[in-house]
């Protein structure tokens, strides 16, 4: 029989025993900076509060695990499933920022959980390399629950990256045209418009084409590595005079313009108050026309989201 002071020696040591093991394996698990169970963790309960239905997968009969499979996850994330497994099993290598673009992407990550997906994986975020055209869920939502008014988002270049059908019926259908042509900023100094008037022939096309010019110069000081920025601003002070002129005068702001009339070939002139919410975590904004109750602009708006994108003046 062991004394208790021979009980108490072997704990010591088995407790240190154990220590050691813990801390070689923390070293293990925290290589070149990665936090390799802290990340397993993390993408397993992110992937397990994603139903397929989330991201348009069946659920199918038989289906036991919670959330995506693994699989499922990798897919989304466009890397092999081996390699997805192994970083939910804290054995992967230290994912590139390729591949943490690709998980927080499929994931479905919010901007806070992907900054901590990176500094778990030992990848810091840096600044974003250029403008934001990924657009949250939520507003994209809010532009479906606003069938009276026209709304669009718009990326900091001016691109029209999201939109309502009340939007497409009274500027353009814009999934008929290409990205470079749904850009407002090239569409105004550059591009003539599909209907024979400039940006859709809105009464406050000189003091868009200021603040646009305005805002361009500030947006390309804050992505001044962005290939796209840089290279839509050289686009346009080789094509155009007038943003040449107006981006030498060095103005990084403008006045907004509260109301506008749009002249629409089918229901005519129709004005409309223009409110402006800024998403600043993407640096987007979301641009919504509405008409005054009861004005002749509101049954244009109406009838146009009766019509929808379709042409009235092509013969069938």
């Amino acid at each position: 029989m062991c004394g208790p002071w021979q009980r108490a020696c072997a704990r010591q040591r088995w407790l240190s025993r154990h220590r050691r093991y813990l801390d070689s394996h923390r070293a293990r698990a925290h290589t070149e900076g990665v936090d390799r169970q802290e990340l397993a963790a993390f993408l397993r309960s992110r992937r397990e509060r994603i139903t397929p239905a989330d991201v348009g997968l069946p659920a199918g009969p038989r289906r036991r695990t919670p959330g995506l499979r693994r699989e499922e996850a990798a897919q989304l994330a466009y890397i092999s499933t081996e390699y997805y497994t192994r970083l939910e099993q804290a054995r992967g290598p230290r994912p590139s920022r390729e591949v943490l673009a690709g998980l927080a992407r499929a994931l479905r990550l919010s901007d806070p959980e992907r900054d901590h997906l990176h500094h778990l994986a030992g990848a810091p975020p840096g600044p974003p390399p250029g403008p934001s055209r990924e657009v949250r869920q939520s507003i994209l939502d809010l532009l479906r629950r606003l069938p009276q008014a026209a709304a669009i988002v718009t990326s900091a270049t001016y691109e029209v990256i999201a939109w309502n059908d009340l939007a497409a019926a009274l500027m353009e259908d814009f999934s008929a045209v290409s990205r470079r042509d749904r850009n407002l900023v090239r569409r105004t100094f550059l591009d003539p418009s599909p209907r024979g008037q400039r940006l859709y022939g809105v009464s406050d096309v000189d003091a868009f084409a200021r603040a646009s010019a305005q805002q361009l110069r500030a947006v390309a000081a804050r992505y001044p590595g962005d290939p796209e920025v840089t290279g839509l601003v050289d686009e346009l002070l080789a094509g155009s005079e007038e943003f040449t002129r107006l981006w030498g005068s060095h103005d990084v702001s403008a006045e907004p313009t509260p109301r506008k009339t749009f002249q629409h070939p089918l229901v005519g002139p129709v004005t409309v108050d223009c409110d402006t919410l800024d998403i600043t975590d993407r640096d987007q904004r979301v641009v919504i026309y509405t008409a005054a109750p009861g004005s002749p602009s509101e049954e244009a708006l109406r009838l146009l989201s009766v019509i929808g994108t379709q042409r009235m003046d092509v013969p069938r």
